[in-house]
């Protein structure tokens, strides 16, 4: 019988974990770890339906996808998520923690600088530390594991606005974290930041036309990212062949100089 892509590929046999995976860059990225053969848990704190929809997709990749529901902005959702992913796995090699408060659209949007402030920190920031360290420490009792965090490459660089001021607080905290993080895990567990750019998710589709034009101006590539071109480098750090990488921040941006 002939074997699948999927038992076969690079991370056979390995189970992953992506947060905030119902849609966009955590969907991109699922569907990526579960081609190169990886079951994958799918987390949601809200899209029940999109959830099971990625959960479907991996399936149909031969790939096992438990869906659990989680509410990360709480101490207790990140340890409830983090013990029902050993329940359901018994170990976990790869943790992707993508999930993100949306302050961009729908009622996000329409929150003041304070209420923005603190989802994006208590999402962003705060259950990416709380995770990557628990689940950190079980990874380093089992010997290895790897953490990819999600970082942004305006942080460094900078954007003017409320929204640039938000994000890159936030984003430069789990930039600078994970670099941290990754010198108290090693040599057992590597941790990695990935820092997108103008990546076409949600906001992007929905962008103003002087925004889309500043876009392709800025970006030597010309062109907007896909979340497969996240999901793709995502694919790679959690592989052996990224064996020789730890504590780095990537910029997935097109060549954009502001990171």
């Amino acid at each position: 019988m002939r074997r699948t892509e999927s038992e076969t590929g690079e991370l056979a046999g390995r189970r992953a974990v992506v947060t905030g995976s119902s849609s966009g860059i955590g969907r991109a990225i699922a569907l990526e770890l579960a081609a190169a053969g990886a079951d994958v848990l799918v987390t949601a704190r809200r899209s029940r339906r999109e959830a099971f929809r990625t959960s479907r997709a991996i399936e149909a990749l031969g790939r096992a996808a438990p869906v659990v529901m989680a509410d990360l902005a709480t101490v207790a959702g990140c340890r409830d998520l983090i013990a029902a992913a050993w329940r359901a796995f018994g170990r976990v090699d790869i943790w992707v923690n993508n999930a993100g408060a949306d302050i961009l659209t729908g009622s996000g949007a329409r929150l003041d600088y304070e209420r923005k402030l603190d989802r994006l920190w208590r999402v962003d920031a705060l259950a990416s530390m709380r995770l990557s360290r628990a689940v950190g420490e079980r990874m380093a009792k089992l010997g290895e594991g790897t953490i990819i965090n999600m970082g942004w490459d305006g942080a460094r660089g900078g954007l003017a606005g409320e929204s640039g001021e938000l994000f890159a607080a936030v984003k430069g905290a789990v930039m600078s974290f994970s670099t941290s993080l990754a010198l108290s895990l090693a040599p057992r567990v590597r941790v990695n930041c990935l820092a997108p750019g103008w990546i076409r998710t949600a906001w992007g589709r929905r962008a103003p036309a002087a925004w889309r034009r500043r876009v392709l101006r800025g970006t030597p590539l010309g062109r907007w990212g896909n979340p497969e071109d996240v999901a793709k480098l995502a694919r790679f750090l959690a592989s052996p062949a990224a064996g020789f990488l730890t504590g780095q921040v990537i910029a997935v941006n097109g060549g954009a100089v502001r990171f």
